[in-house]
């Protein structure tokens, strides 16, 4: 069950949903051993199943979501990608990205299992203290992508800079 149909399931009512046209698809497929497109965090706002191997789901304007998508063949892996991204209306610039429709705020961009691994870890860590991976700051994103394209370790997300990010969304607002 998504978390949208919990909620719903629980008797809270559904948030007002977005014009169509400003929403993020993205296709997900699951054909084992084969081609596996996932969402590892993110909160959608709606599904489509398109068959037993396909749905979509969409994503409000401004949702940060994580999207990882690997292929294999006879030999093995062939491609491990992991892409976290911000939904983004339909009026404001967006990178393209195979699977996701229109396209979006690409925040953080990694190839390769290697790398896609080291990036999982670090998700781990950002929920083991207790932090939706998709409330983090998108600067922090940002960071990890740039100091990985460089080779370089990036600096973990703790609590501590969570506090000051959303006191800076605050003061902003």
């Amino acid at each position: 069950m998504t978390r949208a149909a919990a909620i719903h399931a629980r008797g809270e009512p559904k948030p007002a949903a977005p014009p169509p046209a400003d929403l993020t698809e993205v296709e997900l497929t699951w054909i084992e051993k084969r081609v596996e497109h996932w969402i590892r965090f993110g909160r959608e706002v709606g599904e489509q199943i398109l068959d037993r191997r396909r749905r979509v789901l969409r994503f409000a304007p401004d949702t940060v979501f994580c999207f990882v998508h690997w292929a294999a063949n006879d030999y093995g892996t062939v491609a491990s990608h992991l892409d976290v991204l911000r939904a983004t209306r339909a009026s404001e610039a967006q990178q393209t990205l195979p699977f996701v429709r229109p396209g979006g705020d690409i925040l953080l961009k990694v190839e390769g299992w290697p790398k896609v691994e080291r990036v999982l870890q670090m998700i781990d860590a950002i929920e083991a203290i207790g932090i939706d991976p998709s409330d983090v700051s998108p600067d922090h994103w940002r960071h990890v992508h740039n100091r990985m394209t460089a080779g370089e370790q990036a600096r973990p997300y703790t609590a501590e800079r969570h506090k000051a990010f959303l006191l800076r969304r605050r003061a902003g607002s």
